[in-house]
């Protein structure tokens, strides 16, 4: 099926503006060569992958503010979220995910690499269907209209000392042969919108024999992986203490780290690893408002660019669910701790909006493993229209655009989203917020009564 090809004052491509003469049309949901029509609007980007997401988290976003009765950190906010994790069954996972894709979707994300790790039922045992909570994301990301690339996690021990997952961890695969054949039932699934993919939890939760075996199963051969790693300053020292080295470095040295892999974090690494991790080909997973709100620390973004890194980002625990504020953040921080501006552009006369976009369309469609992020031939037809009416954008022409887009306030920029070749938003509207926004807070006011 074929649609009416894009016609705009500008198409963005490649940290540029090209003319509506250059527009593609869309065929069976893929960006194809045609002639120009009708405008949608003047200003079209490319739809945001977002590469990381803990959907289930959507729903305790801003139940972890209280101060506890000592310093907190991450590892007590990760108590709080196991407790709430408890209760949820398939059905109020799909229900919470539904809602959360639809945010994104509103937001701009028109793809999600979504690192699931609630497998199990609350006691531990399976479920008839070993891929019950697997289907449940894959049927909220379709009933949303959102791409998803779906990323079950092997979580087998509790630190790099491999002592025994806790019992609030009941619920997490934790036996590699169970975990591949979820993935051998996942598999057979993929469409342009669904793509399987592995997520190793984090070296700390799977011992370097039981990484070896998943990747070296038939069905792991060309999929994309995905590990938290480096984000906690506890986690690397752990690391070192009981491994001799950080968990990048071993990593690096002890797997074929390149395209396919995602570091999810990677927060703290040395001036060497940062090279290293660039020159590997694989994609830094930047996740800033939630390394934020856990206090993980800054990335080391400068040094990352200009070694030529890739870089994608992610909403993880949805406490914000926006690509422009990720973005905003990641270059804030930077600001923040170097007291200069514009850390992101590396060279003068670069845009930050432009840059950040650009490497984050890019890095994310490599995270994602499908061909996303971009407007041009083969593509899977994902585009933002973004709100030229919007005084926010009022006489900006070229790199001002995105710029404005990222930097110029809070207003929602993103009118019309399209997913796939079809409209999934349109004028800030999605034909299911409504009835979903309702089945969300029934699950969510029940949870809350347990």
């Amino acid at each position: 099926m074929s649609v009416p090809p894009l016609h705009a004052g500008n198409i963005w491509h490649d940290r540029g503006w090209r003319p509506a003469s250059q527009a593609p049309g869309i065929v069976d949901g893929r960006f194809a060569r045609s002639t120009a029509a009708d405008t949608p609007g003047r200003f079209i980007v490319p739809g945001m992958p977002n590469l990381h997401s803990h959907a289930f988290q959507r729903a305790m976003a801003g139940l972890a503010e209280q101060r506890g009765p000592g310093d907190d950190s991450f590892w007590t906010w990760r108590e709080t979220m196991y407790a709430f994790a408890a209760a949820l069954e398939p059905d109020d996972v799909r229900v919470i995910a539904t809602q959360l894709y639809i945010e994104m979707l509103k937001a701009g994300y028109t793809h999600v690499c979504e690192f699931h790790y609630l497998h199990h039922a609350p006691n531990g045992a399976r479920y008839a269907n070993p891929a019950a909570m697997s289907l449940a994301l894959i049927e909220a990301a379709k009933d949303a209209g959102i791409g998803l690339t779906l990323l079950p996690v092997l979580y087998m021990t509790g630190g790099f000392d491999g002592r025994p997952l806790g019992e609030r961890q009941r619920r997490f695969h934790h036996d590699v042969g169970q975990y591949v054949a979820l993935l051998e039932q996942l598999k057979p699934l993929e469409n342009p919108m669904l793509n399987i993919g592995i997520a190793l939890h984090s070296l700390r939760a799977v011992p370097p024999e039981a990484m070896r075996a998943v990747l070296a199963t038939s069905v792991a051969r060309d999929m994309p992986v995905h590990i938290h790693i480096a984000e906690q300053i506890g986690e690397v020292q752990d690391c070192l203490a009981i491994r001799g080295t950080t968990p990048v470095a071993w990593l690096l040295d002890n797997a074929q780290v390149d395209e396919r892999w995602t570091l999810v974090h990677a927060t703290h690494l040395t001036g060497h690893e940062t090279q290293r991790l660039a020159k590997s080909g694989a994609v830094a997973g930047l996740c800033p408002t939630t390394e934020a709100n856990l206090g993980d620390g800054l990335f080391p973004l400068a040094d990352y660019l200009d070694a030529g890194g890739c870089l994608g980002i992610g909403s993880d625990s949805h406490i914000s669910v926006s690509p422009v504020e990720e973005l905003r953040w990641l270059e804030y921080g930077q600001r923040l701790a170097t007291r200069h501006r514009n850390i992101s552009a590396r060279k003068a006369g670069d845009s930050v909006g432009a840059t950040l976009w650009q490497a984050s369309l890019a890095g994310g469609a490599r995270a994602s493993g499908l061909a996303l992020g971009a407007i041009t031939d083969g593509a899977r037809a994902d585009l933002l229209v973004l709100d030229d009416a919007s005084p926010l954008l009022v006489a900006r022409e070229g790199t001002d655009v995105m710029d404005s887009f990222l930097f110029a306030g809070n207003t929602p920029l993103v009118r019309d989203v399209m997913v796939a070749g079809q409209w999934r938003v349109r004028d800030f509207s999605h034909p299911r917020e409504a009835e979903s926004a309702a089945d969300y807070r029934r699950v969510v006011e029940r949870l809350a009564s347990l």
